[in-house]
Formats: C-alpha cells, sequence, structure tokens
C-alpha cells in the first residue's frame, strides 16, 4: 500500500544511538548525565513525543506526559485554538516542573506530515476523530515512529487490516486507547478465562446511547471558523459543507466520521467482551442486528440498536442500547458473562466486578492458570514500557483491530437489515457482494492508504 504523500523513513534516534558504529565512536569519557546519573534521565532513555489531535481527549493525554522520562516535542491540530490550548498547557507544566535546560520547547503543526518528518520525536500519540486513526497510524509507523491512537483502531475494517500490517512489518509498538483493560476489567477477565463460572454460553453488553434525538434538524452551512483546517479534518472522508454540529466531539454521530455509540463506548465495553472471550485475535462468524436511524436531521448513526453475534466457540453476544441498570446490573454501561456456574458483571468506566456468588471475585488464578497481560501501571505508561522493551502492549494493533471490526460489522448488519456470516480469517463476508462492498470504501483524494 502506497499514501499519496512521500515522507522519509528514519531511524529513529533511539535505534540510532544502539548501533554499534555509533557506540564505537563514542569517548571513553562521557559525562554522567550521559549515562543518567544522579538522578537524571539519560537523554537515550527518554522517549520524545509527538500528539496528533489535541481536542478533549489529545490534551486530556497531555497530562500524563509530564515526566522526566518522557518529553513532548511536538502538537499537531487542524485547529489552531486547540493548538493554543495545548501547547498553554504543556508550556505551564514544564515551567512548574523547572525543567530549564532539559525541555526545550514545544512546537505546534497544523499538518501532521510536518511533525512526522522530525526524527527527534521517537513516538505519537493520535487523538483525532475517528475517520483519520488508521492513516494517522499507518503514516506514523512507516515514519519511524511508535504509536498509541486512541480507540476504535480504525473507521473501515479494510483499513484496519493494513494497520496491523503495518506494525508487523515495520516492528512498531502499536496501543490502543482501550483503558479499560488496564483498569480492574482485566481480573474480571482473568476470571471468566480461567472457568470461575464455568463453561460461558452468553455475553451480554450495554451500550446506552447518547445520541437520542439525531442532532440538528435543517441545517444551514455555517461559516468556517477562523484558524481552523476544515478541508483537513474532513481528510479521507467525502466533503460536506461545514456546520459546527458536525465536527469535534459531535463527530461521533455521523457515519463518515464515526459509527456512533458502538464504536465510542463500544470500543472499552465489547473490547473486554472480547478478552474475556477469548477472541480478541479473531471475530464472530454470524451477526445479526437491528437499530432505529434518525429519519432527518444531521446525525445518522444508529441511536436504539439490538446486536445478536455468534462465534466459533458457540458462545452467544448480545450488544444493546438499553441501560445495565434496568437488568439490575451495578452500573450503566458494562459487560456480563454468563456460565453453567454462575455469571460476572463488570462495570465499565467505574471498574466495579459483581458477579452470581461474591466468592467468585475473592478466587486466585493459579500458577498454571491463564494469566492476561498486566499493563504497568496505567495504559498510557503500559505503552512506554513496551516502547523500551519491544514487546507487545495490553490493547496491541490486532486486538484493537479485532475489537473494531466487531463494531463495525453491527453497523453494517443494521444498515443492510439481515443476518450476516463473517470469516474472521479472511475477513471477508460469505456470500454477500454488498456486504463485502462495505468492508472498505472509497477515501477522498489525495488521502489514500
Amino acid at each position: 500500500m502506497k499514501t499519496s504523500y512521500k515522507i522519509n523513513y528514519p531511524l529513529t534516534r533511539r535505534q540510532f544511538l544502539k548501533s554499534s558504529a555509533v557506540l564505537a565512536a563514542f569517548p571513553f569519557i562521557i559525562p554522567s548525565s550521559v549515562l543518567g546519573a544522579d538522578g537524571q534521565i539519560a537523554p537515550s532513555n527518554r522517549i520524545n513525543l509527538g500528539f496528533i489531535g489535541v481536542g478533549g481527549q489529545g490534551t486530556g493525554h497531555l497530562s500524563n506526559t509530564f515526566r522526566d522520562d518522557i518529553q513532548t516535542m511536538a502538537i499537531c491540530d487542524v485547529d489552531a485554538d486547540h493548538r493554543a490550548r495545548a501547547l498553554d498547557k504543556v508550556t505551564k507544566i514544564y515551567a512548574e516542573k523547572k525543567t530549564s535546560g532539559k525541555y526545550k520547547g514545544c512546537d505546534t503543526y497544523s499538518d501532521f506530515r510536518e511533525l512526522l518528518a522530525r526524527d527527534d520525536i521517537d513516538a505519537v500519540l493520535i487523538a483525532a476523530p475517528d475517520h483519520w486513526h488508521a492513516l494517522l497510524s499507518i503514516a506514523a509507523m512507516k515514519s519511524g515512529k511508535d504509536v498509541y491512537c486512541e480507540k476504535p483502531h480504525s473507521h473501515i475494517i479494510g483499513d484496519g487490516r493494513v494497520v496491523c500490517e503495518t506494525a508487523e512489518h515495520y516492528g512498531r509498538v502499536f496501543q490502543t486507547g482501550s483503558q479499560e483493560r488496564s483498569g480492574t476489567g482485566r481480573i474480571g477477565c482473568e476470571l471468566v478465562r480461567n472457568g470461575f463460572i464455568g463453561k460461558v454460553h452468553t455475553i451480554r453488553t450495554w451500550l446506552p446511547t447518547n445520541n437520542h434525538e439525531g442532532g440538528p434538524k435543517n441545517a444551514i452551512p455555517e461559516p468556517i471558523p477562523e484558524g481552523f483546517n476544515y478541508d483537513m479534518w474532513l481528510g479521507p472522508a467525502p466533503w460536506a459543507p461545514y456546520h459546527s454540529a458536525r465536527c469535534h466531539r459531535n463527530f461521533r454521530w455521523h457515519t463518515d466520521y464515526s459509527d456512533g455509540e458502538i464504536t465510542d463506548r463500544g470500543a472499552h465495553v465489547n473490547d473486554l467482551a472480547m478478552w474475556g472471550n477469548g477472541t480478541d485475535r479473531t471475530g464472530p462468524i454470524e451477526i445479526e442486528a437491528s437499530g432505529e436511524i434518525p429519519p432527518d436531521g444531521l446525525y445518522n448513526t444508529p441511536v436504539k440498536f439490538n446486536i445478536n453475534y455468534k462465534f466459533a466457540n458457540g458462545v452467544r453476544m448480545i450488544c444493546t442500547s438499553d441501560d445495565a441498570r434496568d437488568e439490575g446490573m451495578a452500573g450503566q454501561r458494562g459487560i456480563k458473562f454468563e456460565g453453567n456456574k454462575g455469571w460476572l458483571f463488570i462495570e465499565v468506566h467505574g471498574g466495579t466486578l459483581t458477579a452470581s456468588n461474591p466468592s467468585i471475585l475473592r478466587e486466585s488464578i493459579p500458577a498454571d492458570g491463564i494469566h492476561l497481560h498486566k499493563s504497568v501501571g496505567t495504559h498510557f505508561g503500559d505503552w512506554l514500557n513496551s516502547i523500551r522493551t519491544r514487546t507487545e502492549t495490553v490493547a496491541h494493533a490486532e486486538a484493537g483491530h479485532r475489537t473494531s471490526s466487531l463494531c463495525h460489522l453491527a453497523l453494517i448488519a443494521i444498515l443492510l437489515g439481515r443476518k450476516l456470516k463473517w470469516d474472521p480469517d479472511r475477513e471477508i463476508f460469505l456470500n454477500d457482494y454488498s456486504a463485502n462492498q462495505m468492508v472498505s470504501r472509497p477515501s477522498r483524494s489525495p488521502w489514500k492508504i
């Protein structure tokens, strides 16, 4: 696959410093600060970061980066207000840390290609709208950067597969922003995977939607705000007239940019369902779904839905837009694993675990049992650790892709209104030309993967 632009892909600074030729050229007497003595972090161990997309989620992630072993070098956003706000936050916190002499300043860009062309940036965090995720991730990995990309992994099933192939081909560390994996969700999934509720036969997930009315009716195009590169914001998505209800946090309710609640929270809730089911490197074999899409208004993602999946292991998964509390569960959104010996519920965005028998939650995983990846610190910290150790993250590219695909399959089934059979190995629908046309979609020029 080729992108429509060319970027040079140099070795990262860390790879360069590790090469034997460079090491041989070092003087025999090396300043202690270079080696990390006296409590200082060696430059070769400091991870230089770039941020692409610094709206609400991206700016929130900035708070994770003000550590001695990390340096935020650059931020990029198509909105000048976002860039200014993020830069102000970075500048103030570094000033408070009194990092004079270590902190060299943070640059800002409106075009991500300028950020990725820098060879002094080791890794990037991507928090742009969903329709940009795959393209940005692929470009970043080809430019020699490790990637943390917010969920969902991609907006299109076919593009998600390319993200996985790119990560493998270039040996990049990839973390999907499925933060629930780095919380108590792991404990619940381990208990399920080790048989403490017996053989699982059904999984239920609840995703009550935030979009109930379909957005503004008869929306009239608005002037593009000064300092906002709307054409770049659209990127690979079809051209559409600007409206404030289309952009920033509201992008979630447009199928050109996202799948609504199905991928917004579904990429968290259904991700744990896949992990607990042991199917996060594969996918379902059948999908049947119904949903209610607003008949008018600017938004067109389902506001109500009921999705039924079947997996090759015989487990059925039911995902609904209902509220889990209406079924007696301990939270609004979550996952209920039902086995022949009991059930276990994981609340999402809270982490509370409940079970049919409280003693289940006190069980210990035996030494020879199934031990899932335990994040090193936070989800962000797990990514940093994997960058240093070159090991797989808790929400690696394949896992992120399979969860995103699960969500996209649901929307396709809703739009087509019929049961679909899916081959998770070849990632195609069986005997359904129309459905297979929706596995990929054309991109607006010049943004090609």
